[in-house]
């Protein structure tokens, strides 16, 4: 195709796509779709405790609400950052899910999406069969607070906020995690 026909055809394409955005007159676009994730749990007003805490940050969750790191969760927490784009990230995420159902409100889990498309993460963790309440940060700055250059990474979380353990990289099963909860948040599950 010469390049005349090639500029023929793109305004040609173009005049046809124009057609298809909302205009004034076009219905409304479908609403967007449920996270399939579950909403951040509401969180008290108390401080996180201490120097032993997570950086100071705030996401929202695609599920609804927000995660503070700088309150106290009130409860023993699992904190867990992750990317769709983790190779180990992906093993891990059923087994936390696996964890989050068996530990009812006893230890809550909690996602950090990291360096992530909101898209991606929501098509995998739904792929995944996973719910538990997740935050979104997609530039990583938890990650980039936490001086990490690659995931899984999970935080231990007292009731008062204070970090007691972290794992870099994954966990290789349910009673591993449970194991660690028990251990570092003495929670026997």
């Amino acid at each position: 195709m010469t390049r005349a026909r090639l500029v023929t055809a793109g305004v040609a394409l173009t005049a046809a796509l124009s057609g298809c955005t909302a205009g004034p007159d076009a219905p409304d676009s479908p609403p967007a779709a449920e996270s399939a994730l579950l909403p951040c749990p509401e969180q008290g007003d108390e401080p996180a405790a201490g120097g032993g805490a997570l950086p100071a940050l705030s996401f929202s969750c695609p599920g609804g609400g927000e995660l503070d790191l700088a309150r106290a969760p009130g409860t023993p927490t699992v904190v867990n950052l992750w990317g769709s784009w983790c190779g180990p990230c992906r093993e891990e995420l059923p087994l936390l899910q696996e964890f989050a159902d068996g530990a009812g409100d006893r230890v809550r889990v909690l996602g950090v999406i990291s360096k992530d498309g909101l898209p991606q993460a929501e098509s995998f963790a739904a792929d995944a069969g996973v719910t538990f309440a997740s935050a979104f940060d997609g530039e990583g700055e938890l990650m980039a607070e936490l001086g990490l250059n690659g995931l899984p990474y999970t935080a231990f979380l007292d009731a008062d906020g204070r970090l007691v353990h972290s794992e870099l990289g994954p966990v290789e099963s349910a009673d591993e995690l449970r194991g660690l909860v028990a251990e570092h948040l003495g929670v026997p599950l």
